[in-house]
């Protein structure tokens, strides 16, 4: 397995609609948790990050929003962004158009009524979509992929090659996926803590999308 995936450009330019990086004229980088909020893990992330001033953009599942209010409440009050993540982490390319917007919409609607917010950012859960669906939910909100995969969700890479892989490949702009759930709840305390220290120490700035 290789680690860090570092999205290609020829992925970029032909994937209209998206955001895989985000132009910038200081040291800034963004960094994204996907498929939180869940208890043990998101407040672990949201501890390192105020440890150090740093902020994150969370890409949410509206179930887990649901599920776990507070703590969703709690990432918003500690100055982070979020984002849909759809309701039930649907896979874009095994559902209809109509399915997966009516799911994107359900999410929105439990921002709404649990954390009062309302969002303009969009992640595709995998990161696939069909095209239509894509063109769809672009009229009303950023579709942002990334450019850095950290693959902290894969038991097969070692925290090491995580860190080490992730770190070679940043640059300002990189927009950097890790995720806050249950698969990563191990793995994390020995990648973030080495990751947002080495963001310090290279003068890099966290940014919200």
């Amino acid at each position: 397995m290789v680690p860090a995936h570092k999205t290609p450009s020829w992925v970029q330019r032909i994937f209209p609609y998206r955001i895989w990086q985000k132009k910038t004229d200081d040291q800034s980088i963004y960094l994204t948790f996907d498929d939180g909020p869940v208890p043990g893990v998101t407040d672990y992330v949201l501890d390192q990050l105020e440890k150090r001033g740093q902020k994150a953009t969370f890409f949410m599942v509206g179930d887990n929003v649901r599920k776990h209010s507070n703590l969703a409440r709690e990432v918003l009050k500690a100055g982070h962004s979020i984002g849909n993540h759809t309701f039930h982490h649907l896979h874009g390319l095994r559902y209809s158009k109509e399915t997966y917007l009516e799911d994107v919409q359900k999410c929105d609607q439990i921002f709404q009524e649990v954390l009062g917010f309302e969002t303009s950012l969009f992640r595709p859960p995998y990161g696939w979509m069909k095209p239509s669906q894509a063109k769809a939910l672009a009229q009303e909100k950023q579709i942002v992929m990334w450019d850095i995969l950290t693959g902290d969700y894969d038991p097969k890479l070692s925290p090491d090659k995580i860190l080490q892989a992730s770190l070679k490949k940043l640059e300002p702009g990189s927009i950097v996926v890790f995720h806050d759930q249950e698969k990563t709840g191990e793995v994390l305390p020995k990648v973030l803590p080495d990751f947002l220290d080495q963001l310090i120490e290279r003068g890099l700035q966290t940014g919200v999308l």
